[in-house]
Protein backbone atom coordinates (compact mmCIF):
# COMPACT_ATOMS: atom_id res chain seq x y z
CA UNK A 1 0.00 0.00 0.00
CA UNK A 2 3.13 2.71 0.86
CA UNK A 3 4.10 1.69 -2.89
CA UNK A 4 1.18 2.54 -3.81
CA UNK A 5 0.80 6.03 -2.38
CA UNK A 6 4.20 6.60 -3.54
CA UNK A 7 3.42 6.20 -7.01
CA UNK A 8 0.79 8.32 -6.23
CA UNK A 9 2.44 11.48 -5.02
CA UNK A 10 5.29 10.89 -7.49
CA UNK A 11 2.31 11.48 -10.14
CA UNK A 12 0.51 14.56 -8.37
CA UNK A 13 4.06 16.17 -8.02
CA UNK A 14 4.56 15.39 -11.32
CA UNK A 15 1.48 17.26 -12.55
CA UNK A 16 1.73 19.61 -10.45
CA UNK A 17 5.43 20.57 -11.66
CA UNK A 18 4.12 20.54 -15.34
CA UNK A 19 1.84 22.95 -14.12
CA UNK A 20 -1.00 21.04 -16.00
CA UNK A 21 0.72 22.46 -19.28
CA UNK A 22 1.59 18.77 -20.56
CA UNK A 23 -1.31 16.98 -21.78
CA UNK A 24 -1.70 14.19 -20.05
CA UNK A 25 -4.02 11.91 -22.17
CA UNK A 26 -2.90 12.53 -26.14
CA UNK A 27 -0.93 9.83 -27.41
CA UNK A 28 2.40 9.57 -26.03
CA UNK A 29 0.58 10.84 -22.75
CA UNK A 30 -1.06 8.08 -22.18
CA UNK A 31 2.82 6.41 -21.11
CA UNK A 32 2.27 8.10 -17.81
CA UNK A 33 -1.19 6.09 -16.56
CA UNK A 34 0.43 3.05 -18.44
CA UNK A 35 3.49 3.29 -16.02
CA UNK A 36 0.82 4.42 -13.44
CA UNK A 37 -1.38 1.02 -14.10
CA UNK A 38 2.00 -0.90 -14.23
CA UNK A 39 2.90 0.45 -10.84
CA UNK A 40 -0.79 -0.72 -9.64
CA UNK A 41 -0.04 -4.08 -10.39
CA UNK A 42 2.89 -4.55 -9.24
CA UNK A 43 2.11 -3.53 -5.71
CA UNK A 44 -0.82 -5.77 -6.28
CA UNK A 45 1.12 -8.84 -6.92
CA UNK A 46 3.61 -8.21 -4.01
CA UNK A 47 0.78 -8.05 -2.18
CA UNK A 48 -1.19 -11.30 -3.37
CA UNK A 49 2.45 -12.94 -3.03
CA UNK A 50 2.73 -11.67 0.55
CA UNK A 51 -0.58 -12.97 1.27
CA UNK A 52 0.26 -16.71 -0.27
CA UNK A 53 -1.52 -16.81 -3.74
CA UNK A 54 1.32 -17.33 -6.14
CA UNK A 55 -0.60 -17.56 -9.35
CA UNK A 56 -2.33 -14.56 -9.31
CA UNK A 57 0.99 -12.74 -8.30
CA UNK A 58 2.40 -14.22 -11.14
CA UNK A 59 -0.15 -13.20 -13.73
CA UNK A 60 -0.07 -9.71 -11.89
CA UNK A 61 3.47 -9.74 -12.54
CA UNK A 62 3.56 -10.62 -16.08
CA UNK A 63 0.48 -7.91 -16.61
CA UNK A 64 3.01 -5.63 -14.98
CA UNK A 65 5.68 -6.43 -17.43
CA UNK A 66 3.90 -6.16 -19.86
CA UNK A 67 2.22 -2.58 -19.11
CA UNK A 68 5.99 -1.26 -18.23
CA UNK A 69 7.19 -2.13 -21.37
CA UNK A 70 4.58 -0.93 -23.61
CA UNK A 71 5.13 2.52 -21.63
CA UNK A 72 8.52 3.01 -22.95
CA UNK A 73 7.46 2.52 -26.60
CA UNK A 74 6.56 4.95 -28.61
CA UNK A 75 4.49 5.57 -31.59
CA UNK A 76 7.34 5.10 -34.61
CA UNK A 77 8.34 8.09 -36.91
CA UNK A 78 8.73 7.72 -40.69
CA UNK A 79 12.06 8.81 -41.77
CA UNK A 80 12.63 11.81 -44.36
CA UNK A 81 12.34 10.71 -48.05
CA UNK A 82 15.49 11.45 -49.40
CA UNK A 83 15.68 14.22 -51.87
CA UNK A 84 16.37 13.31 -55.13
CA UNK A 85 17.16 16.38 -56.62
CA UNK A 86 16.25 20.34 -55.79
CA UNK A 87 12.28 21.01 -55.20
CA UNK A 88 10.33 23.06 -58.37
CA UNK A 89 9.07 25.97 -57.65
CA UNK A 90 5.01 24.72 -59.20
CA UNK A 91 5.95 21.60 -56.65
CA UNK A 92 6.33 23.95 -53.88
CA UNK A 93 3.38 25.88 -54.38
CA UNK A 94 1.53 22.87 -55.04
CA UNK A 95 2.63 21.88 -51.25
CA UNK A 96 1.57 24.72 -49.53
CA UNK A 97 -1.47 25.47 -51.44
CA UNK A 98 -0.92 29.19 -52.54
CA UNK A 99 -0.75 30.49 -56.19
CA UNK A 100 1.77 32.37 -58.57
CA UNK A 101 1.28 35.90 -56.89
CA UNK A 102 1.04 34.77 -53.23
CA UNK A 103 3.20 37.44 -51.01
CA UNK A 104 5.78 36.19 -48.78
CA UNK A 105 3.32 36.82 -45.63
CA UNK A 106 0.75 33.96 -47.38
CA UNK A 107 3.55 31.56 -48.42
CA UNK A 108 5.01 32.10 -44.35
CA UNK A 109 0.99 31.75 -43.38
CA UNK A 110 0.46 28.85 -45.44
CA UNK A 111 3.19 27.03 -43.81
CA UNK A 112 2.50 27.88 -40.57
CA UNK A 113 -0.87 26.81 -40.90
CA UNK A 114 0.10 23.38 -42.57
CA UNK A 115 3.18 22.86 -40.19
CA UNK A 116 0.16 22.82 -37.06
CA UNK A 117 -1.01 20.15 -38.60
CA UNK A 118 1.79 17.72 -39.46
CA UNK A 119 4.36 18.62 -36.82
CA UNK A 120 5.71 14.99 -35.45
CA UNK A 121 4.57 16.35 -31.83
CA UNK A 122 0.97 16.85 -33.34
CA UNK A 123 1.48 13.03 -34.76
CA UNK A 124 2.31 13.78 -38.36
CA UNK A 125 5.51 12.21 -39.48
CA UNK A 126 8.92 13.79 -40.18
CA UNK A 127 8.80 13.47 -43.74
CA UNK A 128 5.83 15.54 -44.30
CA UNK A 129 7.70 18.51 -42.12
CA UNK A 130 10.67 18.43 -44.02
CA UNK A 131 8.70 18.73 -47.13
CA UNK A 132 7.01 21.75 -45.87
CA UNK A 133 10.06 23.11 -44.44
CA UNK A 134 11.66 22.67 -48.24
CA UNK A 135 8.61 24.14 -49.87
CA UNK A 136 9.14 27.22 -47.97
CA UNK A 137 12.76 27.69 -48.48
CA UNK A 138 12.31 27.45 -51.90
CA UNK A 139 9.64 30.16 -52.34
CA UNK A 140 10.90 32.34 -49.32
CA UNK A 141 14.51 32.31 -51.63
CA UNK A 142 13.41 33.56 -54.99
Amino acid sequence: MLYLALGGALLVGYLWLTGGKVPILKRREWRILTAAMALVAFTAAAFVGVRGSWGAAIVLVVVGLWLAASSRKTAPTAAAAPQTGRMGEAEARRILGVGPGATKAEIQAAYTRLMHAVHPDKGGTAGLAAQLNAARDRLLSK
